[in-house]
């Protein structure tokens, strides 16, 4: 059993499948209309009233989740949490409520998600596909040819933003309709021009605004389902005609979406005037089917994060020779003392392995300081399959890998994490060192005992006395260590 969840701005989506002979089958849907992104405030807060509403809904997804193994879950964050300054208070009471993690992701991973969702409900056609998602408080645009995405683009633009700038009164004039449009083709023009170059065969909407407008279009006989842009055109008339949210009813707008309607549609049309879209057609899959794809990846090991690894490794230029036996190196640490430290969880195992794959990338800059390079760019690139977490771990990890272990390594990690980061970057660090010489030797058959804020490593006898870099290296850590408080030992000759 697999399940997902997706804390989107407008609402929050469930879904549970099943997985058999490597095909998921959806077992349940279930969502709910929580509107996080209009509890923000003038100080981008979430408001009390705004978090119990989420809070409220995950309850009853929290009852669903119960007994599922924790790989077998994922539930992630977007627009609104990632731009309201008190997310992680609301995201600590969703994790008490839910009992597993909750991810925030970035616009493009976002994108990437979606396109993957829409892609496995389409036919595997040739050709490119464009694909837009109108959320509450983002849009995504992708260009992709079967299940590859192409461009991934994320635009601060939704329907629960605009309907609280354009829309707040409920009524629906020429003006406020016009310039959402206008305000939706400016945030469009940064990748008009490259989508446009770039062009597609088809293009989808996977979102529920986009949905909703298809189905008006439908009932009015304006079309047969298919959105165009004469039909587009017709309905802003139509919508100008009815003046007020409240008569969308009459065009067989549901009740729940009647505040959100009108700012969707002035943000497609705007897409289908900058674009040059003709039609377009509506795919169910979203970004919770994308999820689940995902998590199949990853449990069937074809999980896209080490394509990301593998090319930023080219990207960069990184001696994959000398990483490989620093991963190596710092794996076989790992083993010993992941019980000792709580640490035995294939999360745990990742971050160590490509924070040893990428130690070095910050040498594409400047040799100076390059583990603060390495982390910077880590900590703010757009990598495909990461969780904006895992990034912010694994740029630790890469920062705190060399010289001083600063109390800086750590502080975007959460409290509650700082002794499991803490000793992952322990087990990097040695690795480095035992490396040091960068010759690709063989790691010694060393053992290692570790216990609260303390790790003892016991060399082969004779092994240190021919390695005299390696042990001043290793004294020195002593050093940089016990100003963290941790101990750490080193015995054989």
């Amino acid at each position: 059993m697999l399940a997902t969840i997706d804390l989107g701005s407008n609402s929050f989506h469930m879904v549970v499948a099943r997985l058999v002979n490597g095909e998921i089958r959806t077992v349940e849907k279930m969502g709910e209309k929580v509107q996080l992104a209009a509890g923000l405030d003038q100080c981008n807060r979430l408001t009390e009233d705004a978090q119990q509403r989420g809070l409220a809904c995950l309850e009853k997804f929290a009852q669903r989740l119960q007994g599922m193994p924790r790989e077998a879950v994922q539930i992630v964050g977007t627009n609104a949490l990632r731009v309201a300054r008190n997310a992680p208070e609301f995201i600590a009471r969703a994790e008490e409520v839910l009992g597993y993690p909750v991810e925030i992701i970035a616009g493009r991973e976002e994108a990437r998600l979606i396109y993957l969702g829409v892609s496995h409900t389409l036919a595997d056609d040739e050709g490119a596909r464009l694909v837009i998602d109108i959320g509450g408080g983002s849009t995504e645009l992708i260009i992709g040819q079967r299940f590859e995405p192409r461009q991934l683009e994320s635009l601060h633009m939704g329907c629960v933003s605009f309907r609280n700038r354009y829309f707040p009164d409920g009524r629906i004039t020429r003006r406020e309709l016009d310039k959402a449009i206008t305000h939706a083709e400016q945030e469009l023009q940064v990748i008009r021009q490259q989508y446009r170059s770039a062009g597609w065969q088809s293009s989808v909407g996977s979102s529920g605004s986009i949905k909703a407008i298809a189905n008006v279009l439908a009932s009015l006989k304006i079309s047969d389902g298919t959105i165009t842009r004469e039909g587009m055109e017709d309905l802003r008339q139509r919508l100008l005609d009815m003046g007020n949210i409240e008569r969308l009813a009459e065009l067989g707008v549901r009740e729940e979406r009647l505040n959100i309607f009108a700012p969707g549609f002035a943000i497609l049309l705007a897409a289908f005037r900058s674009l040059d879209i003709q039609k377009m057609t509506y795919a169910d899959g979203a970004l919770r089917e994308g999820l689940l794809y995902n998590l199949v990846g990853r449990i069937q090991h074809e999980d896209v994060r080490e394509r990301t690894i593998s090319a930023l490794q080219e990207r960069y230029l990184v001696d994959q020779a000398h990483s490989a036996a620093v991963e190596k190196t710092a794996i076989a640490a790992w083993e010993q003392v992941a019980d000792d430290w709580s640490l035995r969880t294939s999360a745990d195992e990742d971050v160590l392995r490509w924070a040893c794959q990428l130690h070095e990338i910050g040498l594409a800059i400047s040799h100076t300081q390059y583990h603060k390079h390495g982390a910077y760019i880590l900590r703010y690139s757009d990598l495909a399959g990461f969780t904006q977490p895992f990034q912010v771990e694994l740029a630790a990890l890469v920062r705190g890998h060399r010289r001083k272990f600063a109390p800086a390594v750590l502080e975007n990690i959460d409290a509650e994490d700082h002794a499991r980061v803490t000793y992952l970057c322990v087990l990097l660090r040695l690795a480095v060192l035992i490396q040091h010489p960068r010759n690709l030797e063989p790691a010694p058959e060393f053992t290692l005992r570790g216990n609260s804020n303390r790790l003892l490593v016991e060399f082969p006898q004779g092994w240190l006395e021919s390695r005299p870099l390696t042990r001043a290296d290793l004294e020195n850590e002593k050093d940089y260590l016990a100003r963290q408080d941790f101990v750490l030992e080193v015995a054989g000759g």
